[in-house]
């Protein structure tokens, strides 16, 4: 049994299968946001460049690692690492082979809340570690954006625990077979938390952290090499996770029409096109809108969703 755990979590759908994903869901958004904006995207590496991602992903393991002079080494060294095992771990909660995932418990709502946020502070102290001005002002928009969206975020969670009477991610699939989250009064919920995981990923029109125009790469400015490559790779998969997360909470995650026998194909599946639904949603997010400065976007995060996140989660309070 413990043998077969271990496989699982090794392999599919375990960390394997979620770096290889991972790779495929940052193609799908390249070549989305390329159509998008009446370009190709990736072309050359692969079928339609289908292996680019991962190329890229070798030929920075293969160029050279620098520390910057003035660094802190420790936090430097160690934020790509410690960034990619917290991704990774958040993966384990989703349910992608059936309605619950490798690792399932009352209260893991909670913890997957936690987790994110943790992962956002391990960027601010990759910023913060660094020498370079560049990279601490990114940290530090990095961090102020936080404060900004981790409050809706975490409420239109909230909305869809009162809703389903449960805090694990199991009880809230399970309480959607009759019907989907986003079909009720927790769909303002789904525009919440498709915002506040566009801010969480740092994409346009939140990418005020990364901003290349104005800071460079923010404080991925002095990372290269298989530092860069480990960051980049969280990324990705922070990428599937909150576009997967969004599927099990408000569309039913793994749950549609079953033909006996087959449960263990038909879930993936549907959970993958979930997933990629609100994918697809993202980067058109992310294609129609400028950047924000980091004060229209505190202001448009504050002013503007935070109010609606505390309404709607009151609303949904009230209807239940």
């Amino acid at each position: 049994m413990w043998f077969e755990y271990l496989v699982n979590i090794f392999t599919f759908p375990g960390f394997l299968f979620i770096i290889l994903i991972a790779f495929i869901y940052e193609w799908i958004d390249r070549k989305l946001y390329a159509a998008f904006q009446n370009r190709v995207g990736p072309w050359v590496t692969g079928f339609s460049g289908f292996l680019q991602p991962i190329a890229d992903f070798i030929k920075l393991l293969t160029k050279e690692d620098i520390t910057p002079e003035g660094a802190d080494t420790l936090i430097f060294r160690g934020i790509p690492v410690f960034s990619l095992a917290i991704a990774l771990t958040c993966t384990l909660f989703l349910p992608i082979s059936g309605s619950m995932g490798l690792v399932s418990f009352e209260g893991d709502l909670i913890v997957v809340i936690a987790l994110m946020t943790l992962l956002s502070i391990m960027f601010f102290y990759a910023g913060l570690s660094s020498p370079s001005r560049f990279s601490i002002v990114g940290a530090e928009r990095a961090m102020l954006q936080l404060l900004s969206y981790e409050i809706p975020f975490m409420l239109s969670i909230a909305s869809v625990a009162v809703s389903t009477g449960s805090l694990s991610i199991v009880g809230v699939v399970e309480a959607q077979r009759d019907r989907w989250l986003i079909i009720g009064p927790n769909m303002l919920s789904f525009i919440v938390f498709l915002l506040a995981a566009q801010a969480e990923l740092e994409r346009i029109p939140f990418d005020v952290p990364e901003a290349e125009t104005e800071i460079v790469a923010g404080w991925l400015t002095e990372f290269s090499g298989r530092k860069l490559a480990l960051l980049r790779l969280t990324k990705d998969i922070e990428l599937f996770y909150l576009s997967s997360l969004s599927a099990a909470l408000f569309l039913g995650g793994p749950l549609g029409p079953m033909v006996p026998g087959l449960e263990w194909l038909l879930h993936p599946v549907y959970f993958t096109v979930k997933s990629l639904a609100t994918l697809f949603l993202l980067s058109l997010l992310k294609s129609i809108f400028a950047r924000l400065r980091v004060d229209e976007a505190v202001n448009f995060l504050w002013k503007y969703i935070i109010p609606l996140s505390v309404l709607q989660f009151l609303f949904v309070r009230v209807v239940v």
